[in-house]
């Protein structure tokens, strides 16, 4: 009698993220200074970021409106009454030793968003992520560590003394943020990398934030368990920070979720700590230990009232929301037939998506604009480190391009051997064809003499091609289009050449 061997235990990941979102005010969320980056420390400071005696917070408008749009954008429920309270905490950046943030009545509850990932024959599957909260909150500022203060002169005993230094910039400080906070519903790395890029993606749109990792203006921490598949309680949750990509999110979780895998089948407990990621080594290392969530002693904040929004001005930001990024998704499937990731791809940037539709309602054939907006235009920007909005060539110029082809004016590759003029000096598609002489050639008659001079001129390539290689059908496409200045329909080109050497 033989023993079946012990099935090995799936495990599945819950993860959640908390995401903090700068927004692009002018100023400050409770004083004057600018809130814009700058490298130049401590030099965007006033008496109240710096915790100064006696001054007192007046909430900027301007972040109450972002943060209600982001919070409608997110499909939430905006609070009729929400206040602002104080949160205890030791911040060595942060001049008051206390932030100003929401704590019990957030302005924005129970929403989602909508991700969207491709299957294994590229169709897209769509999956909610809901969205427990968003609240305003100002931020911290930044600290710098650096080495020795005597680098180069000093005492030895100066140089040991003084091996290390920490210096403070508070440009940061008081800089207004939206924290928001997910449902633990994402299960891979993919799914984290996927909703955090969304959500920078609906920020811009709504342009309350540049959404810029590089800068700060958005940072996640990840909240990681792992538990059997099937088993309704949550395992022992990891905290994850100093990520600054999305593909650190990516691989941050994909290593931790094998991490605490091999911990758990090698029967060691997980630990409920803050761990950071570690580029270098690719790998998640402990920071420190958190064995119960810290009390950090919220209580109302007093020098701010409360904040409540009126049902008109509510339903005014509502009507000022644009079209979101899944939304125009749907549509351009759904609208323009485009597939799922050209759709996608179109989307990612608001300034892309708008010049694509100016180009189709010029009537351009929707998905070859999106060839040559993702293909050639794209390759074009991306090397110049160009804007669309910045591109001499305008959608109208890009629409008659296309009319051009669809009427067999021009070849595709007539196209794009105009296109580095366009591209570089704009103008008219069709002038461009004229001045040059590159209308198509589409005579069968002309095209069957270049035919004959090509296979005159090749008879060891037809005597090859007749033999068997019918390969060479390429070769001789492309010296009739070199006897024909690229001109020749290449079609019909296609066509009487088959027909000719298979004679």
């Amino acid at each position: 009698m033989t023993t079946a061997a012990p099935t090995k235990t799936q495990y599945e990941a819950v993860i959640g993220l908390e995401t903090h979102c700068q927004l692009s005010t002018e100023t400050k969320i409770f004083s004057d200074s600018s809130a814009k980056f700058t490298t130049d420390p401590n030099t965007h400071i006033d008496p109240i970021c710096m915790g100064m005696p006696g001054v007192l917070p007046v909430l900027n408008q301007k972040v109450l409106e972002y943060a209600v749009k982001a919070g409608l954008a997110l499909n939430c429920q905006i609070a009729p009454y929400s206040k602002f309270d104080r949160k205890q905490y030791f911040y060595p950046d942060l001049p008051k030793n206390y932030q100003i943030s929401q704590f019990d009545l957030p302005i924005a509850e129970h929403g989602w968003l909508e991700i969207e990932l491709p299957d294994a024959e590229g169709n897209p599957i769509r999956k909610r992520i809901g969205v427990t909260r968003l609240h305003m909150e100002e931020d911290a500022g930044k600290l710098v560590h650096g080495g020795s203060i005597y680098p180069e002169g000093g005492t030895a005993s100066q140089r040991l003394s003084g091996s290390t230094y920490s210096l403070v910039d508070y440009n940061r400080a008081g800089v207004p943020l939206v924290e928001i906070v997910s449902e633990p519903d994402l299960r891979s790395g993919q799914e984290a990398a996927e909703y955090a890029q969304e959500l920078r993606r609906i920020m811009r749109y709504l342009g309350v934030s540049d959404g810029n990792m590089q800068e700060g203006s958005l940072r996640c921490d990840v909240n990681i368990s792992v538990r059997p598949v099937g088993r309704a309680e949550f395992g022992t949750k990891v905290e994850i920070k100093n990520m600054n990509s999305f593909n650190a999110i990516q691989r941050a979780i994909e290593y931790e979720i094998e991490r605490q895998i091999a911990a758990i089948e090698a029967g060691e407990r997980i630990l409920q700590e803050t761990r950071l990621w570690e580029e270098g080594s690719q790998r998640t290392i402990s920071m420190r230990i958190k064995e119960g969530s810290s009390d950090y002693r919220y209580f109302p904040e007093p020098d701010l009232g409360p904040i409540e929004v009126p049902s008109e001005q509510l339903d005014q930001w509502r009507s000022e929301l644009p079209e979101l990024p899944y939304q125009k998704r749907h549509r351009y499937e759904d609208e323009f037939g485009l597939s799922a990731y050209d759709a996608r791809v179109l989307t990612d940037d608001r300034d892309v998506a708008a010049y694509f539709e100016a180009a189709v309602a010029a009537k351009a054939n929707p998905k070859q604009a999106a060839n040559w907006i993702m293909g050639d235009i794209s390759g074009y920007l991306n090397t110049e480190k160009k804007s669309i909005k910045d591109l001499p060539l305008t959608p109208e110029a890009l629409a008659e391009l296309t009319a051009l082809i669809d009427a067999n004016t021009i070849s595709n590759k007539i196209g794009k051997d105009i296109l580095p003029e366009l591209l570089t000096k704009g103008g008219s598609p069709s002038a461009i064809v004229e001045r040059e002489g590159l209308v198509q050639i589409s005579d069968t008659g002309v095209i069957e003499a270049a035919i004959e001079a090509v296979i005159a001129a090749n008879p060891k390539e037809l005597e090859a091609y007749r033999g068997g290689k019918t390969k060479l059908l390429g070769f001789f496409v492309g010296q009739v289009m070199k006897q024909t200045g690229g001109r020749a329909d290449p079609k019909m080109t296609n066509q009487l050449l088959s027909k000719k050497l298979n004679a």
